[in-house]
């Protein structure tokens, strides 16, 4: 039973908070009671990171839009994290990304110097991606109606032969696998927005990860699922993996890979590293015959390069993440409830 003062949206009285847009159980909520009974019997089944095209199946779609705050942050910005959000949802099915296309909501006294160097990233990560941005919209509103800058992007993708990554398609046995360091991005913008003085020694990880997908073709239909752990941190995936596969996920503390200034921040704020936004790295369950491969595939690339083994799918509990602690302990990782760093990506 739900506490009575637990804030989850009754719709008769309830409003938005910025926890229903941060990727845990709050947006869960939203979208189950608001959103999909709006949009009617479209959107059905595990709810994925691009979709794809019903009679084309080969083509793989995704549309996201990016509020960051502050607009530049250690290791990129707001154009290129739009870049790499997008190129990443595609990845997480398995698809090359053909085209992209970016709208621009600005708000009134923007200065179009920073607005020219902000959509200049955007065009050199697309290029650096080799993905085309082509098309968008430009929209200017009043002073104060939103936050300076807003970007919108949908992008379009092509999918790897052989890859059929979902998130209902993990299974008991399968190895999860994890590309990079967790919690940097996160932390990154955290400490820029608030004057925290961590920038020096933290930089967001936001990078592409389509080129670390195609070097995963080889395995194929091994390769069950992936999600690139963005708002909600790898908790929210790996539960939302462990929801829609029904499958229990074991990981191990001591293997998950939390650079030391990271540690370190998040210790001095009171955050749990799985909870934290990460913005150029993924989670991968693959079939244990195929992870040793898989994992020095991954490794082979600059982005991968610190690749690792944190845990197991098991056949149960069904949809419970475990965590091994440090002390030998057993704990619960929940769905974060909403995210504690709003206005991440």
């Amino acid at each position: 039973m739900i506490a009575p003062n637990c804030p989850v949206p009754h719709l008769e009285n309830e409003v938005l908070l910025m926890g229903h847009g941060a990727g845990g159980r709050l947006g869960a909520e939203l979208l189950a009671n608001v959103i999909l009974p709006a949009l009617g019997e479209g959107l059905t089944g595990p709810l994925e990171d691009a979709a794809l095209l019903p009679g084309l199946p080969e083509l793989a779609l995704t549309t996201d839009s990016f509020v960051v705050s502050p607009l530049t942050f250690p290791g990129g910005d707001i154009g290129s994290l739009a870049v790499h959000g997008t190129v990443n949802d595609l990845a997480m099915r398995g698809a090359m990304p053909v085209a992209l296309t970016l709208s621009v909501i600005a708000e009134e006294g923007l200065p179009l110097a920073e607005l020219h160097a902000l959509l200049g990233s955007a065009g050199k990560a697309a290029r650096d991606a080799e993905v085309p941005v082509i098309t968008g919209d430009t929209k200017v509103v009043g002073r104060g109606a939103a936050d300076r800058l807003f970007l919108n992007t949908t992008g379009v993708g092509r999918r790897i032969s052989g890859l059929t990554p979902s998130a209902a398609r993990a299974r008991p046995g399968d190895v999860v696998l994890l590309s990079g360091p967790i919690a940097v991005h996160g932390t990154a913008v955290l400490s820029t927005r608030e004057g925290l003085g961590f920038e020096a020694d933290i930089a967001s990880d936001t990078r592409p990860l389509h080129r670390l997908v195609a070097a995963l073709a080889p395995f194929g239909p091994h390769v069950h699922t992936l999600r690139d752990p963005t708002r909600g941190g790898l908790a929210a995936s790996l539960n939302e993996i462990a929801h829609d596969s029904s499958i229990g996920v074991e990981i191990e503390e001591d293997a998950l890979p939390v650079p030391s200034a990271v540690a370190a921040a998040c210790d001095l704020l009171g955050l749990d590293p799985l909870t934290v936004a990460n913005e150029g790295c993924l989670v991968a369950f693959v079939s244990p015959e195929a992870a040793t491969g898989a994992l020095a595939a991954m490794r082979s690339l600059p982005e991968g390069s610190a690749a690792t083994r944190i845990g197991t799918a098991l056949a149960s509990p069904a949809g419970r993440v475990v965590l091994h602690t440090l002390v030998g302990a057993r704990r619960v990782v929940d769905m974060p409830l909403g995210e504690q760093l709003p206005r991440i990506c």
